[in-house]
């Protein structure tokens, strides 16, 4: 997420330059197209943000769900350990 976040702060930079090399730096050559370009690339950017960020939180909870699966696991495997090393010792002392 930090390098989507470095790139689009890069490309704001450039867009930032290109705009106001277009417009010779003065602030009354600003059309309506323009300000419409603006608002078009901060709609794609959150489109693009929100399946990315959508993505991204779907793998996360996938993990997390394979960490307690993994969790649970192990403490099954303990508990059927000791269960075989009670069986073992009461075997052991019936002998």
């Amino acid at each position: 997420m930090k390098s989507l976040s470095i790139v689009g702060g890069v490309l704001l930079l450039i867009s930032g330059a290109m705009f106001y090399y277009s417009t010779d730096f003065l602030l009354e050559k600003i059309t309506m197209s323009h300000m419409m370009g603006v608002m078009g690339g901060i709609g794609i950017g959150l489109i693009i943000g929100g399946i990315v960020g959508y993505i991204s939180k779907g793998s996360a909870i996938r993990e997390e769900e394979k960490r307690k699966q993994f969790a649970q696991l192990q403490r099954q495997n303990k508990e059927l350990e000791k269960k075989v090393e009670s069986i073992n010792n009461d075997s052991s002392s019936n002998i």
